[in-house]
């Protein structure tokens, strides 16, 4: 089968006119101009008016907070949104949660993402995951402030993990594949004690960082908005000594810093905080829509790029965005950072999440590569397809194969 359309983004290379896209057994097999005499023979498909692109890989989502879209207040800022959603969020009963995060994966699927880095705190939606087609890498996120519990969810991790593998491979669906790691939430959700012990197992592979002024704060100085809130979580009584370090710097101290890490947001991070991920290989999943929605600001992110972090987009949950269609944070961070070439946000949503996720055959249109394929109809064309798809006017969906 071959593709073609008006444009080509293969991601690896400058966008293609006039394109096309051979495809053999699910996989990439040429790319080039559709007329180029080395084309391939075949059955054509042809797109039309628009951009052909690598389906894109979202890399920070809770679909088990899908049931609470539009229910929480987010104008009084970053930690009473917090304090909402954890009282809210126990709520819906679990036929309401699970059905909520099923549609979020049927608009997920829809919009033309290939793959999605979820984190969950029941692991109650696997069999949906699979069943959609996803590739997806599920954190299981811990939480736990009191260090007398740590050595308690760390066993009970285990267990859980294995349970959760087991599950994944029965469901095996296609050629969908599905990992299940373990996550924590942030640092100052879980303890220095079990922190320490995620770190001495070989993780985490996910973790809330740097995202709002209170948790530097607190960090800092043990006190302020997070200090209360835990006070009125029935923590007060907990010792916490602040390190008196920024939350990258001291996420590092902890050993949790490493290449096979995904740290959501990073807004409050200084050159010493963004050459310290740089150093450590860590994946930043910027998420520009929440941050503006809860108040917590726009990450420097040309200073994360000069920095050379490595870079990817996620769209948060719906109990703080719009939407779960990555190209909608695709066009908030152009908006945000008019610098940025729209060829560098295009690299973040496809290939920058999939390397961040571990899927290296994912993100780019080349040989080899699976053949998990976008489409964004254009109507009238357009002669600049990257300023395009970061538009807001591009609206990709899943080429079916």
């Amino acid at each position: 089968m071959v593709w073609t359309a008006a444009w080509v983004v293969p991601v690896g290379g400058p966008p293609i006119p006039e394109g096309a896209v051979a495809v053999s057994g699910g996989r990439i097999a040429w790319v080039g101009r559709a007329s180029d005499r080395g084309a391939p023979a075949g059955e054509r498909r042809d797109l039309g008016a628009g951009v052909l692109m690598p389906g894109l890989v979202n890399a920070h989502c809770h679909l088990e907070l899908s049931h609470l879209a539009g229910k929480l207040d987010r104008q009084g800022g970053f930690v009473p949104w917090v304090e909402d959603l954890v009282e809210r969020r126990g709520s819906a009963g679990p036929d309401a949660i699970r059905a909520a995060a099923r549609e979020g994966i049927r608009e997920v699927v829809d919009s033309g993402t290939a793959a999605i880095a979820d984190v969950s705190n029941t692991l109650a939606h696997l069999d949906v995951l699979a069943g959609a087609g996803l590739d997806a890498v599920v954190f299981h996120e811990l939480l736990g402030w009191d260090p007398a519990g740590a050595a308690a969810i760390l066993e009970r991790e285990e267990a859980v993990l294995a349970e959760a593998r087991g599950r994944v491979a029965a469901l095996a669906s296609g050629d969908a594949r599905i990992r299940v790691e373990t996550a924590l939430h942030a640092p100052y959700s879980v303890s220095p004690d079990l922190l320490r012990g995620v770190v001495a197992c070989g993780g985490p592979a996910a973790l809330h960082l740097a995202e709002s002024v209170d948790e530097t704060r607190f960090l800092r100085s043990g006190d302020g908005a997070w200090r209360a809130f835990l006070e009125r979580r029935g923590f007060g009584r907990v010792a916490f000594v602040p390190p008196g370090l920024s939350p990258v710097r001291y996420a590092d101290s902890l050993g949790a810093l490493h290449a096979r890490l995904v740290a959501a947001h990073c807004v409050q991070v200084d050159g010493d905080d963004a050459a310290l991920l740089a150093r450590r290989g860590a994946h930043v999943a910027l998420c520009p829509r929440s941050n503006r929605n809860l108040g917590a600001g726009p990450a420097p992110v040309p200073d994360l790029l000069s920095a050379g972090v490595r870079l990817c987009l996620g769209t948060d949950s719906l109990a703080s965005v719009e939407s779960l269609e990555l190209v909608d944070d695709m066009a908030a961070l152009h908006r945000e950072h008019p610098v940025l070439q729209p060829r560098k946000i295009v690299e973040m949503a496809t290939r920058g999440g999939a390397l961040a996720l571990g899927f290296p055959d994912l993100g780019a249109l080349a040989r080899g590569f699976r053949a998990a394929m976008a489409f964004a109809e254009s109507g009238s064309g357009v002669s600049d397809p990257l300023g395009f798809l970061v538009s807001g006017e591009a609206r990709p969906r899943r080429v079916e194969p």
